[in-house]
C-alpha cells in the first residue's frame, strides 16, 4: 500500500520499525518516521490522553524543562515581541514564563484554548513545545505557521528526535498511542530548507527556525 508522508506528501516511504500496537513508516525524500492515519486514535481518545497531563506554571521542574527552548529563544527577541504558544496544552506554561519576561502572549490548543481567530493574527515568534510529535499533517500546520510569522521571527519547537533505527526501536518516546510523527535533525533542515527558513539546534531536542 503507498503511504503519503505527512510532511511532504511524497509516496515514497518503506516500513522503520513494527510493534505490538504500530507501524512505523519512513519518508524517503524527507525521512519523516510516522505512523499512518488508520493507526491514528480518535479525537475523544487523544483529549483523554491529554487530559491525564499535569502540567502546571507552578511546577519548578516543567518550568526547567521548557527552559532549554525559552532561554535560547528569549535571548533572541526584541523587548516588544508578540507571541503565540501553539498546543498549550491544559496548563499553559511557556506563555506564563514568556510574560513574565515582558512579552505579550496569545495561546491557542485545539483542544483546550479553541479560539481559531488568534490564528488570524502575525506573530514575532511561535512556540510549538511537545506539539510536533501529535500532529497528524505537519506539512499543513507547520507550513500554517510559518506564514503568522513576520519578515525576521521565529519558530521554535520542542520534541525529542530520532536518531538510528537501533534506538528507535527501544524508544519509550514512541510507546505514547498520540505521538504519530517522528522528526530527525535532517528532517528539520529538509523542511527549513524548503520554507526558506534558517535552523539552528541550541539542545538535542529543541530548534528554532528564522523566517528571512
Amino acid at each position: 500500500m503507498m503511504r503519503r508522508c505527512p510532511l511532504c506528501n511524497t509516496p515514497h516511504s518503506t516500513l522503520y520499525h513494527q510493534d505490538r500496537r504500530r507501524d512505523y513508516y519512513q519518508c524517503a525524500t524527507c525521512a519523516l518516521v510516522f505512523v499512518p492515519a488508520e493507526q491514528h486514535l480518535d479525537a475523544c481518545q487523544e483529549k483523554a490522553e491529554y487530559d491525564q497531563h499535569q502540567n502546571s506554571p507552578h511546577d519548578t521542574g516543567y518550568r526547567h524543562f521548557l527552559g532549554r527552548l525559552f532561554a535560547p529563544l528569549v535571548a533572541k527577541l526584541p523587548q516588544d515581541a508578540h507571541g503565540l504558544d501553539f498546543g498549550c496544552g491544559p496548563g499553559p506554561t511557556l506563555s506564563v514564563m514568556f510574560e513574565e519576561a515582558g512579552f505579550v502572549m496569545t495561546v491557542y490548543d485545539f483542544f483546550y484554548a479553541p479560539d481559531v481567530e488568534v490564528l488570524n493574527h502575525q506573530y514575532d515568534f511561535i512556540t510549538a513545545t511537545e506539539v510536533l510529535e501529535h500532529l497528524a499533517m505537519p506539512g499543513k500546520e507547520l507550513s500554517q505557521l510559518v506564514e503568522k510569522l513576520v519578515p525576521g521571527g521565529y519558530l521554535g519547537v520542542m520534541t525529542k528526535r530520532v536518531s538510528t533505527p537501533e534506538a528507535f526501536a527501544r524508544w519509550h518516546y514512541i510507546n505514547d498511542p498520540t505521538h504519530v510523527c517522528f522528526f530527525s535533525e535532517a528532517t528539520f533542515r529538509w523542511w527549513a530548507d524548503k520554507q526558506g527558513l534558517i535552523v539552528e539546534f541550541p539542545g538535542n531536542d529543541t530548534a528554532i527556525f528564522k523566517k528571512h
